[in-house]
């Protein structure tokens, strides 16, 4: 399959390749060996990766008290070592 370059830099996808990716708008873009490599990438709000990794804590059931226990026993750990 081909795509021509246009004179601003763009490429339109060939439908065949799209079809294998129907729910991307976004790509990721790197040069690899002088190959154009296109990852699909999905972009999502900082606030609501966020809000997921505090329902994953909830259903875990850590809580702050766990979390302040925790940096307690890391930092306590760290100057024992030196």
């Amino acid at each position: 399959m081909l795509a021509k370059k246009t004179s601003k830099n763009q490429l339109t996808l060939p439908k065949e390749v799209v079809k294998s990716f129907p729910d991307a708008e976004y790509f990721d873009v790197s040069v690899k060996e002088r190959k154009i490599i296109l990852m699909p990438v999905r972009i999502t709000p900082a606030d609501a990766a966020l809000e997921g990794i505090r329902d994953k804590l909830e259903k875990l059931g850590v809580t702050e008290g766990v979390v302040d226990e925790a940096v307690k026993w890391a930092r306590k750990k760290k100057r024992q070592s030196r």
